[in-house]
């Protein structure tokens, strides 16, 4: 197996038709039998992989290359999912805009050639995916929760924190579901589980789905800043499930597929098993 068919794997399982901004192919590779795959993937690992004979060394979030300076635009794929909620699609772009030049002008700077250069002088397979399996990971948590709490129109954010611990990848983390906004007797309302897109919208992004009729969001993770934001407005509850352990979901389900065709594939940086 080489490097493109590996990618188109992670692409029909997201059901994606081509490679997003944020993922992509560094050093391509071919005849791929062991792989070394985890969620940050840099220098040092490429080094632990020549170590282990690997063919080839894949990292979940994006860290070098066009897939790093590019980042934001990935973004622009939350647009469809807020008009799915019922947000006009003018005010997504527009909620969605300031992440997006903030995420632009920090990626502006800085040294998208220092882990690339490496994979290259290595001589090292390298490559990313990382829409894919968020898209994965969203789908699934998605379809877990409305099916154990589709008949329950008073669920209260505790109900979903413990649907959420049902999965085991967030049986298997120090850092799991934790309530962020909002206490454990409120009622979650709509659920909303926004994981894929590159990162969170920012508080513009979150307001727009509380006023679309979202009662409760559930994400990775979430800044400081737009936590205290979202606590300010009053009209929604954030949980928070873990970012190693979300993460992992939609990772462990294209590993089991990369298995299932043969390949042997050895985890660590994060990755939950």
């Amino acid at each position: 197996m080489n490097t493109k068919e590996i990618m188109d794997i992670a692409l029909e399982l997201s059901d994606l038709k081509e490679i997003p901004w944020d993922s992509g192919i560094v050093v391509q590779g071919d005849n791929i039998k062991k792989i070394l795959f985890g969620v940050d993937m840099e220098t040092q690992e490429l080094l632990l992989g020549k170590e282990l004979g690997v063919d080839l060394v894949i990292s979940h979030h994006p860290h070098t290359g066009e897939q790093e300076i590019h980042f934001h635009k990935v973004l622009e794929v939350q647009i469809d999912k807020m008009i799915s909620y019922g947000i006009p699609i003018n005010k997504a772009q527009k909620a969605l805009r300031k992440k997006v030049n903030s995420l632009e002008r920090n990626a502006h700077v800085k040294n998208y050639d220092r882990i690339q250069s490496a994979a290259k002088l290595l001589k090292m397979p390298y490559m990313n995916i990382h829409l894919p399996a968020d898209r994965i990971t969203e789908k699934y948590v998605q379809n877990y929760i409305d099916q154990v709490l589709h008949n329950n129109p008073k669920a209260t954010l505790k109900d979903v924190i413990n649907t959420l611990m049902q999965i085991r990848e967030y049986q298997s983390t120090p850092a799991g579901p934790v309530i962020r906004v909002g206490g454990s007797d409120d009622y979650a309302g709509k659920v909303a589980v926004l994981m894929a897109g590159g990162t969170n919208g920012g508080t513009d992004v979150f307001k727009a789905y509380f006023e679309a009729g979202v009662g409760t969001i559930i994400c990775m993770h979430i800044p400081d800043d737009v936590r205290e934001e979202v606590e300010k407005q009053n009209i929604g509850n954030v949980i928070v499930a873990g970012h190693m352990a979300s993460d992992s979901i939609g990772l462990n389900i294209l590993i089991k597929e990369l298995r299932n065709r043969g390949l042997e594939v050895i985890t660590m940086s994060g990755i939950i098993e």
